[in-house]
């Protein structure tokens, strides 16, 4: 484990990072060493907000779909190298470019006692396709023309065209399997293959999981896990320093880290992550079009100071948007190192000299009210200004923010992909000339047909070997265009109570640790 500390950014007043530490350390030595009276076999597992929906075919929210993991399996899995191997699906295999036979495991049960069947895989595909459940994960199934059972233990899927994506959205977390006949309501009384099973939910308040008896992998050590939902980041410091609540993933701010880190019944687990910070920018401005101003900006950005004091070391510069252990990263791409001059002669070359006050021109950023991408944008505005760039910040509520941003309406932004960015599919999704928003993330209106041709012969060629190719190119011409600057790879951090052990962080920041942890006695 990282040793936790902070120092200051120099130049920097961190007046919201002082005000967290005081009320935080304050708070704490209030509360002193009082704790609840809770059941001892239940971990209350704190989380910011209710998940939306924790049907797997509709909930797509961070919450829904790490819950979701927990609760439900789909055909395949991935591995550390985002390779896919066996879960509901044993085996499988491609006789065409067209066809896909799935032969499932045999004795898998839903949490209920029911047998699982092909049927079941049937109906979780089709209920989306066909409308009978309000997907918003329809369109990931647009390549299926049908689905069929062949017998209990084998489905085919036939397609109306090449979509080597198909495994990606038949894994675990983009789907889960449910029983056949399952409907709308099915969300008020989930019911899956997964470790866990489903027991209750108050909306805005819990959700309350318990191990699965009829579970075909491995049974969890944990008897019952409560998902406590405490939107407010110090007021989740506080349960757990008080011992009313065993731990909390990716929610906390760095800088209460060092004041729980001097908790002798707590711990800090982090490890590398897969979800990563990025600066978007629209290329129909007349400005950002040239890529020698996002040049600029990207060289002008001190990305290891900002990881050593904003994130306390937590978190990996990127070069990609791929994680670095993907089979398809390559890090053989036009690099961006913190080099004030050298942003300088870009700007020189695409003629925008300093004005008479040192002043090139005026850039905004829009973020959301959270503080740690407000405090970000604070930091980028000290930094550019060395270049001559001022930078102007407009913060909006979250509903606000991100809807101007899906309309194009900003300059800059900073967002984080969460997950999406394990396959690269995110490619096509962000920056393809098809996905311009609202059909994709591609919101700066980026285009490239060579791209968008290597993207195309990607998702359609079953060549391994090829597709990395086209993959390495694309990440190469992403990295020369630079609709967008990989910031870092942020790490998953994990606070818990001593009395949970083996307790490992994922890359994702997903919840599935839950299932190899265990309790003390």
């Amino acid at each position: 484990m990282p040793r936790v500390g902070f120092r200051s950014l120099p130049g920097l007043k961190f007046e919201a990072w002082g005000t967290h530490i005081l009320r935080l350390t304050l708070l704490i030595l209030f509360v002193g060493c009082r704790s609840s009276q809770r059941d001892p076999h239940t971990v209350v597992f704190l989380i910011e907000s209710s998940p939306a929906n924790l049907d797997p075919r509709v909930g797509t929210d961070g919450q829904s779909e790490h819950i979701d993991e927990l609760l439900f399996d789909g055909l395949v899995e991935h591995d550390a190298s985002f390779r896919f191997t066996p879960a509901l699906a044993e085996r499988w295999e491609q006789p065409d470019q067209l066809t896909w036979v799935f032969h499932l495991r045999d004795g898998v049960r839903f949490h209920d006692g029911r047998k699982m069947t092909a049927l079941d895989v049937v109906w979780s595909v089709d209920s989306m396709r066909n409308g009978t459940v309000i997907s918003p994960k329809a369109a990931t199934y647009a390549s299926v023309s049908k689905v069929e059972a062949t017998d209990d233990r084998t489905v085919v899927f036939h397609l109306k065209h090449a979509d080597n994506f198909l495994l990606r959205n038949l894994a675990t977390g983009a789907i889960g399997i449910v029983p056949g006949g399952s409907g709308r309501d099915f969300w008020r009384h989930p019911v899956g293959t997964g470790p866990f099973r489903f027991v209750s939910q108050q909306i805005d308040q819990d959700v309350v999981v318990e191990r699965n008896p009829f579970s075909w992998s491995a049974s969890p050590k944990i008897d019952r896990v409560r998902f406590a939902v405490v939107p407010d980041a110090i007021t989740q410091a506080l349960e757990l320093e008080k011992g009313s609540a065993d731990l909390a993933v990716n929610s906390l701010p760095m800088d209460a880290l060092p004041v729980l880190a001097r908790r002798p019944d707590l711990e800090i687990a982090d490890g590398p992550g897969t979800q990563i910070q990025y600066l978007a920018f629209n290329i129909r401005d007349p400005l950002l079009k040239q890529a020698l101003v996002r040049k600029a900006v990207a060289c002008a950005i001190d990305r290891k100071l900002i990881i050593a004091t904003l994130l306390l070391g937590h978190a990996r510069p990127a070069l990609s948007l791929l994680p670095a252990n993907h089979w398809a990263w390559t890090d053989a791409v036009e690099r961006y190192d913190y080099d004030p001059a050298r942003a300088e002669q870009m700007l020189d070359q695409a003629a925008l000299p300093r004005a008479s006050n040192g002043v090139r021109f005026h850039l905004t950023m829009k973020t959301s009210t959270d503080e740690d991408t407000r405090l970000l944008a604070a930091v980028l505005q000290q930094q550019l200004a060395k270049v001559g760039i001022v930078l102007d910040q407009r913060s909006y509520e979250f509903a606000t923010f991100y809807s101007d941003v899906t309309r194009g309406a900003f300059q800059m932004y900073s967002m984080r992909w969460i997950g999406g960015n394990e396959q690269p599919d995110i490619f096509g999704y962000a920056f393809s000339t098809a996905r311009f928003s609202p059909k994709g993330a591609n919101r700066g209106h980026y285009s490239n047909a060579r791209l968008d041709a290597l993207l195309d012969d990607a998702s359609a060629n079953s060549d391994n070997y090829r597709r990395r190719a086209d993959y390495v190119e694309a990440q190469q011409i992403l990295a020369r265009d630079l609709p967008a600057v990989n910031l870092w790879y942020k790490d998953t951090v994990v606070v818990h109570n001593r009395r949970l052990t083996q307790v490992t962080p994922t890359p994702s920041g997903s919840y599935t640790f839950l299932e190899t942890a265990d309790l003390a006695h």
